[in-house]
């Protein structure tokens, strides 16, 4: 048996999908430092860090564990002019102690002297529509005027302008962020609290980078409820279809809370999407530890076959004619090798659906008969063994294929 290729990364287009795979939006490819998001590039994993970014030990610390542990793209949030030109000494200190990692600069809130610092230490500048420009509400307004909704594009076209000019110059990417809590009070006016205003917001801005020449740009709708993260983000492919645009998308739900529900709610709207062949890059946003969030992501990715970046694990749900205790043996398996990447293992509590159910596996843990475990390469039954050894031996068979690597 050939050892099996190490998964793909995001700087490396993905191979001609076979005829079950997703078939992905085609996009633009995007750089962000040394990842490229879109095109044939696999989706990348994005998180963002808690610490305060003037503090530049604890960043760097922070930056470094996410990418130790998968993160492709790291996000900072840098709210005042002091936090973009810490960004520089936190490049230097990565470079220094550890290697450069693709890293976005977060700007809110009237931004450009921020951005336009930023842009000079970072790979990404997310921007959001509805705050890059802010608009004060007025309690007694009761309608735009076209003239008022002109103005402040004309605004937005101003203050905008320098920075996408910068990080054109640059060949950086920027992210047009919109979120579905921070609306533009015009847009709210003129489309309402819908994910129709989100994509409207997004192609203002999107139009003001294309008169300027400059398309290193991924989009991101999000929200908090998954059915309108799911229409934002299909509405906002349909637009693109229909104006000729092919940017990539950065999928999320936002505030997604923590916890079992948080996962469920995150992979209900990312895992949706990405079933349909929209989206470039993910996040997972959790009420955790940022860390928390990259196995969910590349659980999600590999469960839709997108990625291969762990073991895959396939266990009938126990009945009975189960010949072991299949939760303590699958348990024992998944930590002798959990360590292992683009493998397919087996357990199979019984015979009758053993050999059938676990046709596509690399290697099968079946029981055929009390006390006795048969191990599968493929579909092919290798050797009996007593369930005492049967781990031990599963091992063996992995390492005599060349497919054992040392945790």
């Amino acid at each position: 048996m050939q050892t099996l290729p190490s998964p793909p990364t995001a700087t490396t287009p993905l191979a001609a999908p076979t005829d079950t795979a997703i078939q992905r939006r085609k996009t633009r490819s995007v750089p962000v430092g040394s990842i490229t998001i879109g095109g044939s590039y696999p989706v990348a994993v994005q998180s963002m860090i808690n610490e305060d970014t003037l503090d530049i030990d604890g960043s760097v610390a922070a930056i470094r564990r996410l990418h130790e542990i998968g993160c492709e793209i790291v996000r900072v949030t840098v709210p005042s002019m002091a936090h973009s030109k810490a960004m520089e000494e936190i490049q230097q200190r990565l470079r220094a102690t550890y290697q450069p990692v693709p890293l976005v600069a977060d700007v809110h809130h009237n931004g450009l002297k921020i951005a336009l610092e930023a842009a000079k230490h970072v790979d990404n500048v997310r921007i959001n529509p509805g705050l890059y420009v802010f608009e004060k509400p007025k309690s007694d307004r009761t309608e735009y005027t076209q003239t008022e909704f002109d103005e402040i594009g004309e605004k937005i076209r101003e203050t905008l302008a320098p920075l996408v000019i910068s990080l054109r110059d640059q060949n950086k990417s920027m992210r047009i962020g919109v979120n579905h809590g921070s609306l533009a009070e015009r847009m709210l006016f003129t489309y309402g609290d819908t994910p129709e205003g989100m994509v409207e917001s997004a192609l203002e801005f999107i139009r003001i980078c294309e008169s300027l020449d400059y398309y290193h740009l991924e989009l991101s709708l999000k929200a908090s409820r998954v059915p309108v993260m799911l229409a934002a983000n299909r509405l906002m492919v349909q637009r693109m279809n229909e104006l000729g645009m092919a940017y990539p998308l950065h999928l999320g739900v936002t505030e997604a809370g923590d916890g079992e529900y948080g996962r469920i709610k995150s992979t209900a709207g990312i895992g949706t999407l990405l079933a349909e062949g929209i989206g470039d890059t993910i996040r997972v946003s959790l009420t955790e530890a940022p860390e928390k969030e990259i196995p969910v992501c590349y659980g999600i990715l590999q469960a839709l076959g997108l990625r291969r970046t762990m073991v895959e694990y396939v266990a009938c749900p126990s009945c009975g004619r189960t010949l072991f205790n299949l939760e303590e043996v699958l348990h024992k398996v998944r930590d002798a090798t959990n360590h292992l990447t683009g493998l397919n293992i087996a357990v199979m509590g019984c015979i009758v659906n053993g050999p059938g159910e676990m046709a596509d596996a690399d290697y099968g843990y079946v029981g055929k008969q009390a006390g006795w475990i048969s191990l599968y390469r493929g579909r092919d039954e290798i050797k009996k063994v007593p369930e005492a050894q049967g781990v031990e031996e599963l091992i063996s068979l992995i390492k005599s294929d060349g497919c054992w690597i040392e945790p």
